[in-house]
């Protein structure tokens, strides 16, 4: 017997299996202190939320995601292409909606996650549950409150999927891929041979620095290019040192 998926439920629900998978990785792999940013004892030690607290968070903002992916995909269509059309798409066609997604789900999260530093209301009601993970960690990416996670990662990836004119079956893969991209930048270890890392600037050790409280009013940029950074002039470059007690540390460069 054959079952048929749609690709409307694959993109609502394969980038929240991809997230727990690839996050799962790393916690299997966080024993390795030789490719740790910072060591296990200062994550026990510093984060101020318990893991699980973060997994409940997480579960709650992916349960909102799937509401408003599924909202969207019905009033959409899937897309604004027949079905024929979004066959016929070109790889050209694809790459050129994949790189105008990444463009403006950076933007919208670059001046989002900017304001919410720079309000301090909003920093402190709300995107303060995030920096509650000073040592961040892979499955703790998406731990924010859940109105952060509705207007910064919820109505960017809306954005991005609408403005880009993707099908839904091109969404699976962007969204399944921007999640891998998410993860990687918290995952907080520096792995040789890690693709993200090699070809991101904003990366694991990238994002670290922004979670350090010398960093806190730099590097906002997420989760693909550090564009926005240099422009807006929040752009901190870090150097990679090894640490005494093993592993590696992010140490912050002013320009």
């Amino acid at each position: 017997m054959t079952i048929n998926v749609s690709d409307e439920l694959l993109g609502t629900f394969v980038p929240i299996i991809v997230y727990w998978v690839y996050s799962g990785m790393y916690a299997m792999l966080g024993s390795l202190d030789v490719y740790r940013l910072h060591s296990q004892k200062d994550e026990d030690e510093k984060n101020l939320v318990p893991k699980k607290e973060v997994v409940k968070g997480v579960l709650l903002q992916q349960a909102l995601q799937a509401l408003v992916a599924s909202l969207l995909y019905a009033i959409t269509g899937g897309n604004f292409e027949s079905t024929q059309a979004r066959q016929r798409a070109s790889v050209v066609v694809l790459a050129a909606q994949f790189v105008v997604a990444m463009v403006v789900l950076d933007t919208w999260q670059y001046f989002m996650h900017r304001y919410m530093h720079l309000n301090k209301k909003l920093y402190r009601h709300i995107h303060s549950y995030h920096h509650r993970l000073v040592v961040p960690y892979g499955f703790g990416a998406l731990y924010n409150h859940p109105l952060e996670g509705l207007l910064m990662d919820t109505i960017g990836g809306a954005l991005a999927f609408l403005l880009s004119g993707m099908s839904a079956r091109a969404s699976i893969y962007f969204f399944s891929f921007t999640a891998l991209k998410t993860v990687d930048d918290h995952c907080g270890l520096w792995l040789p041979g890690n693709l993200f890392q090699l070809f991101f600037s904003n990366n694991t050790a990238y994002h670290d620095i922004h979670h350090n409280l010398c960093g806190n009013k730099y590097n906002f940029a997420q989760p693909f290019f550090v564009t926005w950074d240099k422009i807006m002039g929040t752009y901190m470059p870090y150097s990679l040192e090894k640490r005494s007690d093993g592993g590696f540390i992010a140490r912050p460069v002013k320009e």
